[in-house]
């Protein structure tokens, strides 16, 4: 299934996409797998996997602490596909930087995905206007290249995003970095309004994900008002960080806190 299904299939269901974000090999290797599977557990939709890299420029402190003990712990490329491919039972989604793609090889990155079972990519630090050797491999696989909007992202880029996007827009709800908030950001309905708005003139329909900050039940019904779908990591990530005494209570929490957010995306 290919994520711009998922979001048709949950569409007739009556439903938004709750999307979470875990960084693979954090705290373990072994261990993501069963984090994994305690958040398809909770009923997320689509699972974001980070691959660690040394300078994560748009990830908070929460994330990069993750991403660090990840490294530390031996975490690298080859491993990371070998832990994706054992997670079943939901659509995956890579999130890394452009030097370990680079490093790989375009195709060579894309053609693991694939094998991985990995549905999209997403690279925060590739511009849209630099996409376009990635962009064509993703092309000839079943692999989506993701782009971010921004608040700050001007109409000309975003007309260049909306005729490349596929699976489903990012929409990054401030400006900053991820990272849990207490409240949620004043830019998210106007800007998904400008998006909305575009997609309309340029006859596209990529369904929008709204992440960065969202942390909380009232977040995720706030977005699904406006949005297609969710995205929540940090939150995941320092249940992980505050569980790491007791595995079992961790993944209890993991899984609860995942069933609670779910509830939100329920349209009545």
């Amino acid at each position: 299934m290919t994520l711009e299904e998922k979001f048709k299939e949950l569409k007739k269901k009556n439903e938004k996409a709750l999307i979470g974000f875990i960084t693979a090999g954090y705290p373990t290797a072994e261990e993501t797998a069963k984090i994994a599977d305690a958040l398809i557990r909770g009923g997320v939709d689509i699972l974001e996997l980070g691959l660690p890299f040394s300078d994560p420029i748009a990830d908070g402190i929460t994330i990069q602490r993750a991403s660090e003990s990840s490294l530390r712990a031996g975490m690298n490329t080859d491993l990371y596909f070998d832990v994706v491919a054992g997670i079943k039972g939901v659509e995956k989604v890579c999130l890394t930087y452009y030097n370990l793609v680079l490093q790989r090889g375009l195709e060579q990155f894309v053609n693991d995905c694939e094998s991985a079972g990995i549905s999209g990519l997403i690279v925060p630090d590739l511009p849209v206007e630099e996409s376009k050797p990635l962009l064509k491999i993703c092309g000839g696989y079943e692999t989506d290249l993701i782009f971010l909007i921004a608040p700050t992202t001007t109409e000309k880029r975003m007309a260049k995003i909306l005729d490349a996007a596929s699976g489903f827009i990012y929409v990054v709800s401030l400006l900053g970095v991820t990272g849990a908030r207490e409240k949620l950001s004043d830019t998210i309905h106007p800007l998904v309004g400008r998006i909305k708005e575009r997609e309309l003139s340029r006859d596209r329909d990529v369904p929008l994900a709204v992440g960065f900050g969202i942390s909380k039940q009232e977040h995720v019904r706030t977005v699904c008002e406006v949005a297609d779908g969710a995205i929540v990591g940090s939150a995941f990530i320092r249940l992980i960080e505050e569980g790491l005494r007791s595995e079992e209570n961790m993944l209890r929490e993991v899984e609860t806190f995942a069933k609670s957010l779910k509830t939100e995306t329920k349209i009545f």
